[in-house]
């Protein structure tokens, strides 16, 4: 891992943005003009998928996708101008929020403004052609990262973006590049700003199996640490959307969250998530208020950074297209207090035990109930996320009498060793 890496990381919520969808005109200008709303929420990091102009050759959808970049350094004008994007930097910084961009560097768009001057820099099937290594990703052709002079030109673009003010690099499928380049790019960007952060988009089991299979560059979640902060926590989230979905239970996905424990380096950081641009979103996998609130509260009380896609606090269930205008529907907007749910549980992700303490994923006799702590020498802190919602009375190892949620305020009650569990989730602090 990054040896550098700070694990109050694990402090973090990150915000993402697809500028194109989240308002009305889609632009840097009106987001500007969310950007209370969203400190507001609790928020650390603006992280917004690409701003890069949009290749046109074999486009997916009316607009094209903008992991299809015609030109790495340009700005995309559906968003705006330059000018545009710097104004947003200072007023994101202004509100105390760093900003991240998505990086797209395993490939570019069949017109892109590199493939035109550097071909060399491309990857080329066994007949010569030029190609990519993931069948359905049609709109793209792949780089090639044995060219070093690529290298060089990728670095620069990093730097020259970390000049302008950038915070942060989310790194779109960064399993596929070679974790040396990372390495070095991080160096070299950390001369410029030795705080900047570094997110990684790694691969699920089965898709990083596939690649590995025809002999392509698939790095583990271990080996990227070796030049990343935070990585993805795909080699879980699939276990998790299965027991939503009826198909595997729910101790499937928190022994997966235990192997996490024993196999990533002792100050891992993990990107915790419920939904994101790739994924269905929480309130069409789940449309139970209570539910809800019991699943986003478990998402920040997990050892990890917490990213929210924006809509998930107005309970949006249609995941917006990448390729066409599709805007995030807010007339939801915290409902049911789910914005204030949120804005509450960032508060308490603050907290100094959520990234030092002990952390522990408890086993329980029960097939729908999720226990967490965190422990330090003065005190347990306990999540208890009931996601079936049954009535279920728990039993606990510590005193009867009275604690207080941390969230809601409300009264825990513990008689005779045991918590009555219903429809909320729990968040409290056992003193020892």
């Amino acid at each position: 891992m990054a040896k550098e890496t700070p694990i109050d990381y694990r402090n973090l919520m990150i915000y993402q943005v697809y500028n194109r969808n989240h308002n009305e005109s889609g632009t840097f200008l009106e987001l500007v003009d969310d950007l209370d709303r969203i400190k507001d929420l609790g928020t650390d990091i603006l992280y917004l998928l690409p701003i890069h102009p949009i290749g046109m050759k074999n486009k997916k959808g009316s607009l094209g996708c903008p992991y299809s970049i015609q030109d790495y350094r340009g700005i995309n004008p559906e968003y705006g101008t330059l000018e545009d994007f710097k104004k947003l930097i200072e007023e994101t910084h202004k509100r105390g929020m760093k900003i991240m961009l998505d990086i797209v560097y395993n490939h570019t768009s069949h017109d892109s403004r590199l493939l035109e001057e550097h071909s060399e820099w491309f990857y080329r099937n066994g007949n010569g052609e030029l190609a990519n290594r993931v069948g359905d990703w049609w709109d793209i052709t792949d780089l090639d990262y044995r060219n070093k002079e690529l290298w060089d030109e990728m670095i620069d673009i990093l730097k020259y973006f970390a000049n302008m003010g950038v915070d942060g690099y989310r790194c779109d499928v960064a399993s596929f590049v070679p974790v040396d380049f990372w390495i070095r790019a991080r160096h070299e960007v950390a001369e410029i700003n030795r705080d900047f952060i570094w997110l990684a988009e790694t691969l699920d089991f089965g898709f990083r199996k596939a690649i590995d299979r025809h002999g392509f560059i698939a790095h583990s979640d271990s080996e990227m640490y070796e030049a990343f902060d935070i990585t993805y926590d795909y080699d879980v989230m699939e276990k998790m959307h299965h027991y939503l979905e009826g198909k595997s239970p729910l101790s499937d996905y928190l022994e997966r969250l235990r192997m996490q424990e024993s196999i990533y380096p002792q100050n891992y950081v993990k990107l915790r998530n419920l939904e994101n641009h790739d994924q269905k979103r929480i309130a069409y996998l789940v449309n139970n208020i209570h539910q809800l609130k019991i699943w986003t509260s478990f998402l920040f009380f997990q050892k990890g950074a917490t990213m929210i896609y924006a809509g998930q606090e107005a309970l949006d269930p249609n995941l917006p297209s990448l390729f066409d205008e599709d805007k995030v529907d807010w007339s939801r907007y915290n409902e049911d207090g789910i914005a204030d749910l949120i804005k509450a549980l960032a508060g308490m992700k603050k907290d100094r035990i959520m990234a030092e303490g002990n952390y522990e994923i408890h086993t329980v006799d029960y097939n729908d109930l999720i226990v967490l702590s965190y422990e330090n020498s003065h005190m347990i802190r306990y999540g208890i996320f009931n996601v079936g919602l049954k009535t279920i009375e728990l039993p606990v190892e510590f005193s009867d009498g009275e604690y207080k949620d941390i969230i809601s305020d409300d009264t825990v009650y513990v008689n005779d060793g045991k918590i009555l569990l219903g429809k909320e989730p729990l968040i409290f602090d056992v003193t020892k």
